[in-house]
């Protein structure tokens, strides 16, 4: 028998995939958060990285208590990673002050990736995760620095006093939150009646994503992981429309088989490629 010479052998190169940064609260229910932003990055194929700036006590009937870390270590984790490991791109979620969107706005504002803004307000059960006087440091500080930001409607009319209350208001919506910063503004219309429909513009081009609407209560981290989903396709080299599209596109399997946890809603499924 001949053996193999060596330089016909598999190569055993190891690379390194694209890597995400997550800057958010902790869910301790596993739903939503960092725990959700973690999974989804696994999910996409990228190496995901987390700086926590806040805990949260948290389960499928709500948040019961949440606590901020001190700035100094939300910073600390920032040059952290940012200094050694560094990111393809990074995924802001509940940062709850106004001293810790400061603190993230002044790491991130200079660093040269692209930036996904999902402006956390509430939490699926209604739940406030953002103190009133830090909406205006969300939109002076952090919005004007990111490549895309992802608002609910809820959270457009907290930035912005836009209320919508159907489809056409949509790039109304948008255009009010594009004069806030960002590059490019995806506004997510599930909440309104009909099948859902989200409306992304650079103020320029207009590209809309629909979907059907599921019959399932269990959505618990869908905000949470369509921003961090968009990140993850960033950082492999997608433009802000095709990583969108396909963010949106896992976000929908994920919605659909969103199971059951505990006694209220349960969480979407990260892995629904998998099982």
């Amino acid at each position: 028998m001949t053996e193999r010479s060596p330089q016909s052998a598999p190569s055993t190169a190891v690379l390194t995939p694209p890597r995400v940064l997550t800057v958010a609260g902790s869910d301790s229910g596993g739903g939503a958060g960092i725990q959700a932003d973690l999974k989804t990055m696994m999910a996409m194929g990228v190496h995901g990285m987390s700086v926590i700036a806040a805990v949260t006590a948290q389960n499928s009937l709500g948040v019961q208590g949440y606590w901020e870390l001190p700035p100094e270590a939300v910073r600390a984790q920032l040059d952290s990673v940012l200094g050694d490991i560094g990111a393809q791109a990074v995924k802001t979620g509940m940062l709850a002050s106004p001293v810790l969107v400061e603190t993230v706005a002044d790491a991130l504002g200079p660093y040269d990736a692209p930036l996904v803004v999902d402006p956390v307000g509430v939490s699926k059960h209604g739940n406030s995760l953002l103190a009133p006087e830090a909406v205006e440091t969300m939109r002076t500080r952090l919005l004007p620095v990111a490549t895309v930001v992802t608002p609910n409607l809820w959270e457009v009319e907290q930035l912005t006093s836009v209320k919508v209350e159907d489809e056409d208001g949509l790039r109304r919506a948008a255009d009010a939150v594009l004069e806030l910063g960002p590059a490019w503004a995806l506004i997510k219309g599930g909440h309104l009646p009909g099948d859902p429909v989200d409306l992304l513009t650079d103020g320029t081009e207009e590209f809309r994503f629909a979907a059907e609407r599921l019959d399932n209560r269990h959505t618990h981290g869908t905000g949470c992981t369509l921003a961090s989903a968009i990140a993850s396709r960033l950082a492999v080299g997608d433009d802000v429309p095709s990583a969108v599209g396909k963010a949106k596109e896992y976000v929908t399997g994920a919605i659909a088989r969103g199971f059951p946890l505990g006694g209220g809603i349960g969480p979407v499924d990260h892995a629904w490629r998998w099982r």
